[in-house]
C-alpha cells in the first residue's frame, strides 16, 4: 500500500513537472556520471597534491587535522568548478554514445520524441550543474581560497611572498592621486613619493619626498625629506623638513596584494574591489575583470558543451564510444586552451575583457549550433 502511494506520488511530481520515465532516466545517467568521474579526478589530484607537497608537509610538522580540513577541504571546490566543462562534456558523450550504441536512441525518436524535445532532460541536468559552478565560484571557493591561501602562507611558502614594484600610480580618493618610484613589500617603504590634489582641475596642493615608509606602531605613512606646495588663489606656501607623518586612505596590503588575492573575494566583494581599483587608476584591472567576467562565462560553457556533447555522440558511428570520447577530449581541451588564449589577449591590451571571456563561448556556440542541425532526426 505505501509503495503505490510513493507510486502515485512521485508520478504526480512528473507529470506536473511534464517530465516523463526516460526524462529521468537520462537525468539520472547525466548527474551519476558527471558527479562519479568529478569525484574520481578529484580523489586523482588530492593523491598527485599530496606527493607534490608531503615533503614540505614533514618539513613543516604540520598537523594532519589542518591539512585535511584547511587545505584539502578548501582545495576540493576549486578543482571541481575548473574541471566541471571538461567532464559535462565528457559524461554526455559516455552515456550517450552507450545509448546511441544500444539503440535507445533510435527507440526514442521512434516513439514520436522529437530530438528537440529530447534536450529538455540534458539541459535541465546541465542548469543543475551551471548553478552547482556558479554557486561555488562566486560564494563558496573565495572563502575556501582564504583559508588554503592562509594554510599555504604558514605551512608551504618558507618565506613570505615578496617583490617589488615600479611605477605605481594611483588615485587614492576623488581629485588626490599619488605616485611612487617603486616601492619594496620587504621594508614597506615607497622610493620618490608624491601626492597631488587638485579642485576644479586645478592643481591646489602637492607633497613630494624621498621616502615614505609604513609606521606599524601608529598605523600611519611617514615622509621622509619631504618637500610640500599650497596653493590657495595666487598665494604660495612651501613647506619643508626630514620627517612628516601623513594619512592615506591606503594600506601596505594594497600595494602587497597578490593577483591571485581576487580568487578570494565573493562576488560583491570583488565588484566593488573592481570600483575601487579602477578608481585608482590600478593597473592591474584587466586581471580582475577577467577574474568577474570567467565566473559567469565558465558555468555558463555547460549548455554549450552539453548541445555539442548530444550533437556528437546522438548517432552510432563505425569507431564505438572510444572515437566520441575521444572528439570530446579534443573539442574539450580545444574548449579551454581558447579560454587561456583569448584570456591572454585581453591582458595584451589586444581585446576587452568581457569579449575575450565570451568569445569562445559565443564561438562554440555557434558549432552547437551547427552540430545541432547536422544530426539526423
Amino acid at each position: 500500500m505505501e509503495n503505490n502511494n510513493g507510486k502515485k506520488i512521485s508520478h504526480t511530481i512528473i507529470n506536473v513537472v511534464g517530465l516523463k520515465i526516460i526524462d529521468l532516466y537520462i537525468i539520472k545517467k547525466f548527474l551519476g556520471t558527471f558527479f562519479y568521474s568529478i569525484l574520481l579526478i578529484l580523489a586523482i589530484a588530492v593523491i598527485f597534491d599530496i606527493s607534490e607537497k608531503l615533503d614540505d608537509f614533514i618539513e613543516t610538522s604540520t598537523p594532519i587535522k589542518e591539512i585535511i580540513f584547511d587545505y584539502y577541504l578548501n582545495f576540493i571546490p576549486y578543482f571541481a568548478v575548473l574541471f566541471s566543462s571538461l567532464f559535462t562534456f565528457i559524461s554526455v558523450i559516455f552515456f550517450t554514445s552507450k545509448m546511441a550504441y544500444n539503440t535507445e536512441i533510435i527507440a526514442i525518436l521512434s516513439s514520436g520524441v522529437s530530438f528537440r524535445r529530447m534536450l529538455l532532460p540534458y539541459f535541465i541536468s546541465a542548469s543543475v550543474i551551471t548553478i552547482f559552478a556558479f554557486v561555488l565560484s562566486n560564494f563558496v571557493i573565495p572563502n575556501a581560497t582564504k583559508t588554503k591561501l592562509e594554510f599555504e602562507e604558514k605551512y608551504i611558502h618558507k618565506r613570505p611572498q615578496t617583490f617589488s614594484r615600479k611605477n605605481i600610480h594611483k588615485q587614492v580618493e576623488p581629485g588626490v592621486f599619488i605616485y611612487l618610484e617603486s616601492y619594496s613589500t620587504v621594508s614597506r617603504t615607497g622610493y620618490n613619493f608624491s601626492i597631488e590634489k587638485f579642485e576644479g582641475g586645478r592643481l591646489i596642493a602637492k607633497t613630494m619626498a624621498d621616502q615614505i615608509t609604513w609606521d606599524s606602531t601608529k598605523n600611519i605613512w611617514t615622509m621622509r625629506r619631504y618637500y610640500s606646495r599650497d596653493l590657495t588663489g595666487m598665494t604660495e606656501s612651501i613647506k619643508e623638513g626630514n620627517t612628516k607623518d601623513t594619512l592615506l586612505v591606503l594600506q601596505p596590503a594594497d600595494f602587497e596584494r597578490r593577483l591571485n588575492a581576487v580568487e578570494a573575494m565573493s562576488f560583491t566583494e570583488l565588484n566593488e574591489f573592481i570600483e575601487v581599483s579602477r578608481m585608482q587608476g590600478e593597473t592591474n584591472l584587466t586581471a580582475y575583470l577577467i577574474e568577474k567576467y570567467k565566473r559567469t562565462a565558465f558555468p555558463f560553457s555547460t549548455f554549450i558543451l552539453t548541445l555539442i556533447g548530444v550533437a556528437v555522440s546522438s548517432k552510432k558511428v563505425r569507431g564505438g564510444i572510444g572515437s566520441q570520447l575521444g572528439t570530446g577530449l579534443a573539442v574539450s581541451f580545444a574548449y579551454i586552451l581558447f579560454m587561456q588564449f583569448s584570456s591572454q589577449f585581453a591582458i595584451g591590451g589586444r581585446l576587452p575583457p568581457l569579449l575575450a571571456v565570451w568569445l569562445p563561448n559565443l564561438i562554440f556556440a555557434v558549432i552547437a549550433t551547427f552540430l545541432y542541425r547536422m544530426v539526423p532526426r
